[in-house]
This record gives structure tokens, sequence and C-alpha cells, in this order.
């Protein structure tokens, strides 16, 4: 049940909001209104326009047509400084964080109090002061002498929020704010708006999480392509979401049989693995994963997950330990080897490790096999036997694109990710990583993503699935396995509680609750 509110006056309104980049609509005449004290969700298949809706409002961009209206005035934002002085602030769904600053140095970033005049001293206890009051009046703890890199990252969430809330702002907009949240860190986040919205702050809450926005929000706009289709309310199904957001129905729930796994095809024993630093991310792992099963690792981003699948890719020298595939050892192969040794790969980071982005979406479904047969030889390369492969991958993929010869960067975040599934899981595999499969793509295109994740399981392949997003695990894996700090706590039914999982994901062990309930 939500709290009363006290209505504070900032009411705003977008009248007939147009975006145009070239050709390209990506807002088409969208009007919005968000009350006082409302909670306002913003729902979209990924590429509907929400960023840029949202980017026009914060001032990072400027509408081609239409209106925005503070209180009944019109208002023209040519940077955040602009919003920001209008009342509205916003926190970015990647952290605008310096790591090496304190809490309070960063959220003083933008607007320092300085004594002795614009070239004085940083006045440190005020900015601290300023933290602390704010962190106090809605309730949202934050060490202001913390580094923010010894922060979890619900911790670094309550202060990117601070920091907006120190700027004086009466709407706020929250781009994705629980993508790296465990489900404990999520909770406390929606407690944290509840209590915004009672002070009277409205909130513009942008999510593709739609057990979230039925928790939290007071009303949902949905837009696709470019176009508002619907306002709806809480009381409207997951079901119908989806269907507006996608224009069609869409199967929320993982389809699958139980799984009848087989031999020991992935076995990862003792593993030791440096990140980037040099200090220990993976710390003495060990893992099985069968034939005709899916394991999933569940986990909060960033403990460890990113340097286990790159260790098992040849991507990363591990410390120690041993991994094998149907008893290989993979240690000191190549990343070009262990794929073609029948290992397929979707990387976490698509821009970064899955496509080229210069490249057709033909020659992006052939990266890895390029100089085999039918596709070339070593020499050259056969241009038909590659467009014969492309039409039939975009066909049975659904891959949505003007030509198979279209630059893949042209294609939507969803599709680019068809792209990747597609070229890793068009030849005969024995194991398949996939990494974050579903990161920044909506809901059309992770229902068949699923689909097809179930499908090369149930053709005898060992699946390895890494996602943060606890709802997706659970929804494909015959078991999970919970990493923290680098270590597995626990492997455990996928039939467990999401409450248990989460305090896992959080490090807490059963033993550790139970001395916690005594306590309290």
């Amino acid at each position: 049940m939500k709290a009363e509110r006290q209505e504070i006056p900032l009411r705003l309104e977008l009248r007939g909001i147009t975006k145009r980049f070239g050709d390209l609509v990506a807002n088409d005449h969208i009007d919005i209104t968000v009350e006082p004290g409302e909670v306002h969700a913003l729902l979209g298949e990924n590429g509907a326009g929400k960023s840029t809706l949202m980017n026009q409002l914060y001032g990072l961009l400027q509408p081609d047509e239409g209106e925005i209206l503070v209180d009944g005035e019109a208002k023209v934002f040519k940077t955040p400084r602009d919003a920001i002085a209008a009342g509205i602030g916003m926190v970015h769904q990647h952290f605008m964080l310096v790591p090496v600053f304190t809490v309070a140095e960063n959220i003083a970033l933008g607007a320092e109090d300085v004594r002795g005049g614009p070239l004085g001293i940083l006045d440190r206890r005020r900015n601290r002061r300023d933290v602390l009051e704010t962190s106090k009046r809605y309730g949202l703890p934050v060490d202001p002498d913390a580094l923010v890199e010894d922060l979890p990252v619900g911790a670094q969430q309550r202060v990117e929020i601070v920091k907006a809330l120190t700027r004086d702002v009466d709407l706020l907009i929250l781009d994705e704010p629980t993508a790296v949240l465990t489900p404990q860190e999520t909770d406390e986040l929606l407690s944290v708006m509840r209590g915004l919205a009672a002070s009277g702050k409205s909130i513009v809450f942008i999510t593709h999480k739609l057990r979230e926005v039925k928790a939290i929000a007071d009303r949902i706009t949905v837009i696709r392509r470019g176009r508002t289709v619907a306002t709806a309310t809480p009381d409207t199904s997951e079901d119908e979401l989806a269907a507006l957001m996608v224009g069609r129905e869409v199967s929320l729930e993982v389809s699958k049989s139980p799984s009848e796994p087989g031999r020991d095809v992935l076995k990862i024993s003792n593993l030791v693995v440096d990140d980037d630093r040099g200090v220990r991310a993976v710390d003495g792992v060990d893992l099985t994963v069968r034939a005709g099963e899916v394991l999933g690792i569940a986990g909060v981003q960033g403990n460890g997950q990113t340097e286990l699948v790159e260790a098992i890719m040849g991507l990363r020298v591990s410390r120690s330990g041993v991994v094998e595939v149907d008893g290989e050892n993979l240690a000191g192969m190549s990343t070009k080897k262990i794929l073609r040794s029948g290992v397929g790969y979707v990387p976490e980071d698509r821009s970064l490790d899955g496509v080229v982005k210069e490249f057709s979406v033909a020659e992006n479904l052939v990266l890895d096999m390029y100089d085999r047969a039918p596709f070339g030889n070593g020499f050259k390369l056969n241009p038909k036997a590659i467009n014969e492969s492309a039409a039939e991958r975009v066909t049975q993929f659904d891959i949505r694109t003007s030509s198979a010869a279209s630059a893949v960067s042209t294609l939507s975040g969803g599709n680019q990710q068809k792209v990747v599934v597609a070229r890793e899981m068009s030849r005969p595999l024995r194991l398949m990583i996939a990494s974050q499969p579903t990161r920044g793509v909506d809901v059309g295109s992770i229902e068949f993503i699923h689909s097809q994740i179930i499908h090369e399981r149930d053709n005898g392949t060992a699946v390895l699935v890494v996602s943060s997003e606890l709802d997706e695990v659970v929804g494909l894996a015959d078991r999970i396995a919970v990493m923290y700090r680098g270590r597995i706590l626990a492997t455990v039914s996928p039939d467990m509680p999401r409450e248990e999982i989460g305090l896992l994901m959080a490090g807490i062990t059963g033993a550790e609750s139970a001395e916690e309930e005594e306590a309290e």
C-alpha cells in the first residue's frame, strides 16, 4: 500500500515531443504527464525511444518539436544544469561516479561549495554536512567519507540518488536502477522510492522488469517504436503490459521440460583467476556442467563471473586450476581453438566482444567460421555461401533487418544479440556459454533467446548461463551456482525461494541468516 503524499508544486508535461536522427524518428509526438508525488513508469522495447525521451527532459538532447512544461511553464533545457535548476534530476543506468573519490567528493562534483570565491578552497565540511542531512532526511544511509570503489553496488545506487537530491530536485528520473542489484537491494530501492514519493517527489521509473513496475508504479506509459501506445495502471497484468510493449502476445515464462543430464562436459577444479588489477577475482572455484542441462550462475555483477568465463574461453590466463571439456584440458589453448573444439560463446558485452559493428549482418554470422568450408578456405571467402547461410539464419532466428548486407550497427540491441546467438548456435556444440544473454534486450527478444538456449540444452549440449538477472537464472537453470566474491557459496535448486537465493547473492549463508534472526 502506498503512503499518503504531501503534494509539492512540480507537475511535468511533455507535449508532442518529437526527435529525429536523420530518417529515424526516435520520438513521434509523445505526450506524458507526471503528477506531483507520482511514480510514473516508462516501459518499452529496446530502441523504443525511452532513453531518447528522458535525455531531452534532462537537457542532454533537445526536441525537434513539442514542448516541456514544468508547473505549466514552457522550459528549454540546453544542458543538464538547466534541468536541475528547474527541479529535475537523473540517475543514469551506468553510475556516474569517480571510484577513487569519497562519497562526499562525488556528490559535490559539479556543485562544489567553496570558501573565498570561485577560486577558493572546497568547503569539505559543508559538503559533508549536506550529504549527512540529505541522507537522514530521505532515509538513504551513506557514509560521506567512504571511497566509492569500496562500496557495494546497492550503496553506490544510494549515493547517486543522494547526489541528485542534494541538488534539491523535485522530479527524479531513474534509468534501469535495479539492473545490478540483488533482490534484497531491489526491495530496498523500491522502499526508498515509496518514501520519496510520499514526501512529494515525482519519479519517472525506466525499467523492463514488469514485476517491479507493478509493485511501485502509480501509472505506466508504454512506448512502442517511438510512439505512446497506452497509459496503464498497476492492475494491468504482466502479460498485457508485455503485449503492449511488443505488439503481440509474449510468453513471460520459460517453457521447458525436466532436464535429462548426461556425461560431465565442463569440469572446473580449484580455478584461481586475477582481474586486470592483479586482484584475485576467482578464488578456488569448482564447477561441473553436464550434457543436457543448464547450470546457471547467479550473482551480483562484479563477483568474479566475468573473469571465470574469460578464463574458460582462453581470454584470460588463470593463476592455477584446471578447466576441461570432455576431459580435454583447455590450458594454453587459444580462444579460436576453443571455439573450434565445439564451444559456443555469447559474451556479456556484445558491442565489445560479440560483433564487429562495421561488418554486415552476413559477415558477423560467420566470424568464427569464415575460413572454413563452405564459407572460405583460408585464402578467400565464398560470398555466395555466406549470403545463403545468412538468409537462412535471419529467418530462423527472427533477426529484424532490412537486409543481411546491412551493417550490424544499424540493428537494435536485441537484434544484434540475435546475430550473436545465431552465429554461436548454428554449429554443433558440446558446450554453450551464455554470459548476460539478454542484457539490454526487450521482452520479445528475451522470449526468443531463452527458447533457443533451452533448445540447445534439449539437443544434449551442456549450457552454462551467467546472468545478474535472478529471474532469468531461475527460469533457465536446472541447477544454480551462487557466486560471491569469487567463490561458489552454494549450488541450489531453482525451486529454492528467491529470497534465500538473494541472501546467498549478498554473501549471507544459512548459518549467518540464522544468527541474525536469533540476534533480532
